[in-house]
């Protein structure tokens, strides 16, 4: 059985910087890509990043691109989110998720992603605030 933790959320000023993180368990093939989505309040959640299982490929939603990393730990079942440069509309709960790239490759598009995850986190909450 998948499970998903995640760590690291607080309060940041605007400018500011965190670095959450995800250990995954139960991951049973190489091919688990392990994403990062966000629900700020009101809004649907939403995709922010993800790193493929099988190469490493990175991708990225548009408006944290340059400011957001993606990294495996040293145990390939951590994945962390270094995020710079926070801007308020950043602030949301932040789940990590995991999927098998058979289904749907790492990419962040508008292509649905709800049919091949296979579990969530509890989730992180950031807030960027002044």
């Amino acid at each position: 059985q998948l499970t998903l933790v995640e760590s690291g959320g607080g309060l940041v000023q605007p400018g500011g910087s965190l670095r959450l993180s995800c250990t995954a368990s139960g991951l049973t093939h190489d091919d688990y890509a392990i994403g990062w989505f966000r629900q700020a309040p009101g809004k649907e959640r939403e995709a922010v990043s993800c790193i493929a299982g099988t190469d490493g490929t990175t991708s990225y939603l548009g408006s944290v691109k340059d400011r957001f990393t993606i990294s495996r730990g040293a145990a390939k079942n951590t994945v962390h989110l270094q995020m710079n440069g926070l801007k308020p509309e950043d602030t949301g709960v932040y789940y990590c998720t995991a999927w098998r790239e058979v289904f749907r490759l790492c990419v962040i598009n508008a292509v649905p992603f709800d049919y091949a995850l296979e579990g969530w986190g509890s989730g992180t909450q950031v807030t960027v605030s002044s």
